[in-house]
């Protein structure tokens, strides 16, 4: 009986180890023959607003006023929507950045807004006002981190293990929102102010393109990167 509650416990362990190793998939190579996706990301219709009423602290967070929940460039560009490729398995040499990414409470926002880390490092929490801030994010439903930072300058690191698009609220101040994507791999983009994108270095193949805004959600689309060779892409997004 020992010997079998033995063999079940290694069993487990054995899976557990699975788990883990088979949620990193991605694998670095030399890549010789990559391709490069470029394009633009543009947006029609109307530009929706959201209204933001602070109801405390009003002396560090503001009064009443208006967000564009699309910011648009030139020629209808959209700024800072995520562009990645899913699930890639292999591909080039993947730099981490050198500074741990951080997340900062300035004048009851979140700064910046959108941001985009590897997962598997962690995140820096800043609050930079003095007011209770308690910093809550979200992975779909799941908590990722929630800190209550009740001190100016006060700083705190938690781990973003999971990849995927974390939502973060300030649950002291309800209209506090912002965005990250922990990526799972090196094959991604934020649209800069014309709403443009670059992704290179992608080894040929197939693959599913992801263009994320935070009011329109997620687009995706398939593409076929061939060697040495640049794919261009323009995308429209809308509700």
């Amino acid at each position: 009986m020992q010997q079998g509650k033995s063999i079940s416990a290694a069993i487990v362990v054995m899976c557990l180890v699975g788990l883990v190793s088979s949620a990193w998939p991605y694998e670095e190579m030399q890549v010789t023959n990559g391709g490069m996706i470029k394009g633009k990301v543009t947006f029609t219709g109307t530009v929706p607003i959201r209204k933001i009423i602070p109801t405390k602290d009003m002396e560090v967070c503001g009064s009443i006023r208006d967000e564009p929940q699309v910011l648009l460039g030139p020629d209808s560009g959209v700024m800072s929507a995520i562009v990645y490729l899913k699930e890639v398995p292999r591909g080039k040499r993947w730099d981490k950045p050198k500074k741990t990414p951080v997340l900062n409470n300035h004048n009851c926002t979140f700064e910046p807004h959108v941001q985009v880390m590897p997962a598997g490092m962690d995140l820096s929490i800043h609050n930079s006002d003095p007011v209770l801030h308690n910093t809550h994010g979200f992975l779909i439903k799941a908590t990722v981190f929630n800190v209550a930072m009740p001190k100016q300058g006060m700083s705190v690191e938690r781990p973003i293990r999971k990849p995927g698009i974390i939502r973060v609220e300030c649950d002291a101040h309800g209209w506090m929102l912002a965005w990250i994507y922990a990526a799972d791999n090196p094959y991604y983009a934020m649209t800069g102010k014309d709403g443009t994108f670059t992704i290179n270095d992608v080894p040929p193949g197939e693959y599913t393109m992801v263009v994320w805004q935070e009011y329109t959600g997620s687009k995706e689309m398939p593409v076929t990167v061939k060697a040495k060779e640049t794919l261009t892409i323009p995308v429209e997004i809308k509700k």
